[in-house]
């Protein structure tokens, strides 16, 4: 027990020592890459500093796998150096059994990572877009998705129109159960329309079955209502101002991401990208565990057998394989080319398998 422990607390500095030293250079290519984007007239060092901070957790948190084969790679040549592990093995401790206690320490920092860091990036990151945009006067989300249905927002030189859909399909340019409210730009309510459809065409909406009531300039709207088979709103929405909208699945918290997906299909739209999103975080304990095998594999030999330079660079290559191999399942799923639990589960369960038997063949095979 005692070994065990010891190897987990190595295990958890070498993590930490690679995690801070990420940190510090993600801190620092990222503020030159927030002091190129922005004015520094207008955006003070300060300012700057603030969205580094807030932009580098969803950048850190990317490439936890990566940091684990480093930290890794990291505790078994710090071992085998030291001959450590030679102890270990003429204490009768296998190479298996020395592994227990850093995939545990692995696994728990995925847990930790899913369950706590997840959250937060997910909120510096938003707090991130909301200042970049505040600073590059561009346009915040114009959708949004409740319970009652989603809601869009679209200007123009009139005023503000907000828009309430019960339904939409996949894109949301063809809206079900709509209502629109038109409001002057001292914020007063002129119009309300409400229709069983409308859709969005270039410059407009096109809408169907709809009954229209004049707020402005009328004492009774609803004795002037009137109704329409079909009737136009100016709108100056995009298919790709909608589609951005959305956000990624990696802005939004991981314990809101059911309730999100329950949302976005209650509305009509597709959450595919959403669902694969939530299983690879379900999965990121595996996939860390998996690095900590692949890195283990190929440096827990003694450092006197020589070709430690040409193991290390094997370890690596192979890790950042499992990785793009990881990212392009996730394409894959998003595409729906292939199952959501394949797209999530498949690459870390084969990187388990694969490493431990390189790591069975290499040292006790």
């Amino acid at each position: 027990m005692i070994l065990y422990t010891y190897f987990a607390r190595r295990f958890l500095l070498a993590f930490l020592a690679v995690f801070g030293v990420f940190l510090g250079i993600f801190i620092l290519i990222d503020m030159v890459e927030q002091i190129r984007k922005f004015d520094s007239d207008a955006v003070g060092f300060l300012e700057i500093v603030k969205l580094t901070l807030l932009n580098v957790p969803q950048g850190l948190y990317r490439i936890l796998p990566l940091i684990m084969i480093l930290s890794t790679l990291t505790l078994f040549l710090t071992l085998a150096r030291t001959s450590e592990l030679v102890v270990t093995r003429a204490s009768g401790r296998s190479a298996v059994r020395s592994l227990v206690s850093p995939i545990i320490v692995a696994m728990l920092l995925g847990v930790f990572s899913v369950a706590v860091f997840n959250p937060i990036v997910a909120a510096t990151s938003k707090q991130y877009e909301i200042l970049a945009n505040r600073h590059l006067d561009a346009s915040s989300s114009v959708l949004s998705i409740s319970r009652e249905g989603l809601w869009l927002r679209q200007g123009g030189p009139e005023g503000q129109t907000v828009i309430r859909a019960l339904r939409a399909n996949l894109d949301g340019t063809e809206l079900f159960d709509v209502t629109f409210m038109g409001f002057s730009p001292d914020g007063a309510l002129r119009y309300r329309v409400e229709a069983a459809a409308a859709k969005l065409a270039v410059g407009m909406w096109q809408v169907q079955n709809a009954k229209e009531w004049r707020i402005e300039g009328s004492d009774n709207p609803e004795r002037d209502a009137v109704r329409h088979e079909a009737m136009t709103i100016p709108s100056d929405l995009t298919l790709d101002q909608i589609r951005d909208s959305f956000g990624t699945p990696a802005s939004i918290p991981f314990w809101e991401l059911p309730g999100f997906i329950a949302q976005l299909e209650r509305a009509g739209f597709s959450a595919r990208s959403h669902k694969v999103w939530l299983q690879m975080e379900l999965a990121l304990p595996l996939m860390l565990a998996a690095m900590v095998l692949v890195g283990a594999g190929f440096t827990m030999r003694h450092t006197r057998f020589g070709k430690t330079g040409t193991m290390v660079m094997a370890a690596l290559m192979l890790g950042f394989a499992v990785y793009f191999l990881r990212n392009f399942a996730q394409i894959l799923g998003d595409s729906g080319q292939i199952p959501v639990w394949l797209a999530a589960w498949s690459v870390p369960v084969a990187a388990v398998l694969l490493s431990l038997g390189i790591l069975l063949n290499l040292e006790d095979g």
